[in-house]
């Protein structure tokens, strides 16, 4: 008959095993992440201390922070990082808006719904490159929807080339940044919006509470942890990207659209300097990383007030 001590390591080496299995068995979703994601990583935070350029049989010197100081007097890369951090914000804030009056409207019991719920997710479903293929003929300014429209009703004098511009150029691209990453969102808040208790709302209702005070006093509390989860997710895809904003305008005009992350592209492979680009990626993933963790901090300290 075994004893209490003689059981406990018996059930610590049966632990110890289970865990070893649990390893094995995730290995092999781990495996691609660390090579397809976390070993670039590395080797792009690497390449930012070195002078790595493009071409074959270059050799490549550690450097140190001088790239890094270089960037500090890159006055065209800190206004990219200006223009990429209003495109960011602009996108997410109006992408957060649209998408909860939409997830407010489909949670609604209307007829063909499940038709409303399918067209909802038509842009999220559609390749970048065919958005921006798609908006650059509605801004077409010969033959676009928007300036046909625009003469159609008589205010032809507001007709203009909409990526072209100066001033037109960073406002209709975020135009098509709302509406192509709207969908994603909209999903995240519908399925929110049915996880409020109803009990809630009608008790709230029987009350005497009006739409309006239900919706915030009810229903935007109880979203708040949701929100706050889909529009950090929002603002690190938004500034991260790159393929939308290329396609429609490649940066231009004048550098109006040129975000970082086309900025350090074109340092990357249009001049051949790989660590420039990778220091500027850097700089950029450490100043996201810092401004998401003050940000989640006060939203996580308003949900748990």
């Amino acid at each position: 008959m075994t004893t209490l001590n003689e059981e406990l390591p018996l059930a610590r080496k049966k632990r110890l095993s289970h865990n070893r299995y649990a390893y094995f068995l995730v290995l092999p979703a781990l495996a691609p992440v660390l090579i397809l994601s976390v070993v670039p990583l590395l080797n792009g935070i690497y390449l930012g201390f070195t002078d790595a350029r493009a071409g074959l049989n270059q050799t490549t010197h550690f450097t140190g922070i001088e790239n890094y100081t270089e960037l500090l007097s890159n006055d065209l890369f800190w206004a990219s990082f200006k223009i990429g951090l209003i495109w960011a914000f602009s996108v997410t804030i109006l992408q957060f808006l649209a998408a909860l009056g939409l997830a407010l409207l489909l949670n609604l019991n209307l007829r063909l719904q499940w038709l409303t719920r399918t067209l909802a997710l038509v842009p999220w479903a559609m390749p970048p490159v065919i958005v921006g293929i798609m908006w650059q003929l509605v801004y077409h300014p010969d033959a676009g929807l928007v300036n046909e429209a625009l003469y159609r009703v008589g205010m032809g004098d507001l007709a203009t080339n909409w990526l072209g511009d100066f001033s037109t150029a960073l406002p209709a691209v975020i135009v098509v940044g709302v509406w192509a990453g709207m969908p994603q969102t909209t999903v995240v808040l519908l399925a929110g919006l049915q996880g409020v208790p109803a009990e809630l709302n009608e008790a709230a209702a029987v009350d005497g509470a009006s739409t309006w005070r239900r919706f915030w006093s009810i229903t935007l509390p109880q979203l708040r942890p949701v929100i706050v989860a889909i529009t950090s997710l929002d603002f690190i895809w938004n500034f991260n990207s790159f393929g939308l904003v290329y396609v429609l305008t490649t940066g231009g005009p004048g550098g109006k659209t040129m975000l970082p992350m086309l900025f350090a592209y074109e340092e990357a492979f249009k001049f051949g300097h790989f660590g420039t680009a990778a220091a500027m990626g850097n700089v950029m993933v450490l100043i996201i990383v810092v401004l998401l963790f003050f940000y989640l901090r006060r939203r996580m300290r308003e949900v748990n007030a």
